[in-house]
């Protein structure tokens, strides 16, 4: 039999209900596996298996009175480090919040628990959430279980690093600039942004969110497969009043034209030829199995990349420049002052012209996707970095910004986002990327089900690296 932590989250909860296992097996499984792997890459920093183990057993003893946990019965997910989860730390990487408990569970955190997962492990991210990579000095670093030369990706390097290790089959992740895509990009797995207000946001330990984040940032999974990713959803979207911009939209949306439009190079971006490459081959598979596909020149992506920039470091100027003097984190006072460099001092009316602008952009991203209700894009202009690419110098924090032009542009316009895997090249994973319709992520699972089937479904890796 397949070791258990190798079981897709839909193949679990369907061998739980049956009881063709327990969930306190699955738990004891996955449990061992993070004891196993986990010291090698860091992903997890905060487990608590007896936490665990107790959840476990509520999943069995519903089955054993004739209930349905839910969705996620007894499926092992894990917690990025960012959002509130009842007497557990919100660190977001931060000595700072080091002893920040939360006294109650995030939206995200609750809907998991009444879908029936099981929560083994929180999930580390960069200090601040503030990176494509994922170290910080309270927590350490993190490292790609499938090359440990290359980023796990960031900010949700943590989560993709556990899922593509087995340790879990969802990892939760948040996204303002790529922080769901790229780690699934870095580690060779499935990542959805969903659209803003699909999945309820709120931290009690923090004030709420300041405009650039309530307009941008989003919760969402990753995973080791597209139905995996379907499942997650269906948890996560369920309704909570403490969210005022969620919107209980229908996952699924009805009929669609299977039109595609293949994007190679947004906004004149540099592509190498490697992720060009992967581009065409996810076009003719979806071609193959009967979608057109029309290579365009899309809508505007750089304008929305440079407003992204300008919100989300209107915020961080306005907030958290002294916390992250405060803080000492080295990497992340050089990327916030790249990142500045970039934004510029974002005042009054550079924050109204780049609102303003926003609503321009959405309307004419919409009206695009109406007639394509698939773009096909990079998820980044290159393999995955190299780990530490980033702080060598402020030339090649540039050249790396440049390739994420893609990761930053689409939370400017609130639309959902698909980071697809297809294998690896040169030692590093490859894949594309798949924008959609407001509200219609299920066009997005669609498409990537069918590059998934031709591509293959990504596997769960031992660390050894070679």
């Amino acid at each position: 039999m397949t070791d258990i932590w190798q079981w897709t989250a839909a193949d679990t909860a369907a061998a739980i209900r049956t009881k063709d296992v327990t969930a306190t097996e699955v738990t004891q499984a996955h449990l061992a596996r993070l004891a196993e792997v986990n010291p090698k890459i860091n992903a997890v920093v905060q487990d608590f298996p007896d936490e665990a183990l107790s959840a476990a057993q509520k999943v069995d003893d519903a089955i054993a009175r004739g209930d349905d946990p839910g969705p996620l019965c007894g499926v092992p997910v894990t917690i990025k480090v960012n959002v509130d989860q009842a007497g557990h730390a919100t660190t977001n990487g931060l000595r700072l919040q080091e002893h920040l408990i939360a006294k109650a569970d995030s939206p995200v955190v609750s809907n998991l628990r009444k879908a029936g997962a099981v929560i083994i492990g929180r999930t580390n991210t960069p200090a601040f959430s503030m990176r494509w990579f994922t170290q910080n000095n309270l927590h350490g670093t993190t490292l790609n279980p499938r090359n440990k030369a290359i980023t796990p990706g960031g900010s949700s390097g943590g989560a993709a690093a556990a899922v593509a290790a087995g340790i879990g089959a969802i990892g939760h992740g948040t996204d303002i600039a790529g922080s769901i895509r790229y780690p699934a990009y870095a580690c060779g797995l499935q990542g959805l942004r969903p659209t803003l207000g699909r999945v309820p946001a709120y931290n009690a330990t923090a004030a709420d969110r300041l405009i650039g984040a309530q307009l941008m940032a989003v919760s969402g999974p990753i995973a080791r497969s597209i139905k995996d990713i379907a499942l997650s959803m269906q948890a996560m979207s369920a309704a909570d009043l403490r969210d005022p911009w969620h919107v209980p939209a229908p996952l699924a949306g009805g009929d669609f034209p299977k039109r595609a439009a293949l994007v190679i190079a947004p906004g004149g971006m540099p592509v190498d030829d490697t992720v060009e490459a992967a581009l065409r081959q996810a076009a003719a598979q979806l071609t193959d199995a009967g979608w057109i596909v029309e290579e365009v020149g899309g809508p505007p992506m750089r304008h929305a990349a440079q407003i992204n920039a300008r919100l989300w470091m209107a915020d961080t100027q306005f907030a958290a420049t002294a916390m992250i003097e405060k803080e000492g984190d080295a990497e992340a006072q050089f990327v916030f002052e790249q990142m500045s460099n970039d934004a510029g001092d974002v005042g009054q009316e550079e924050l109204m012209s780049a609102l303003q602008a926003r609503v321009s952009l959405m309307r004419e991203w919409d009206m695009f996707l109406q007639d394509y209700p698939v773009l096909i894009c990079p998820v980044s202009g290159t393999l995955p970095f190299d780990q530490q690419q980033d702080v060598q110098s402020p030339e090649s924090f540039a050249a790396l910004f440049e390739a994420q032009l893609t990761q930053r542009a689409v939370p400017t316009v609130g639309l959902p986002s698909l980071a697809v895997a297809m294998g690896e090249i040169q030692g590093r994973p490859n894949g594309v990327q798949l924008i959609g319709p407001r509200y219609r992520e299920d066009i997005l699972l669609a498409a990537g089900a069918v590059i998934e089937a031709a591509s293959g479904r990504p596997k769960a890796v031992d660390p050894n690296w070679g």
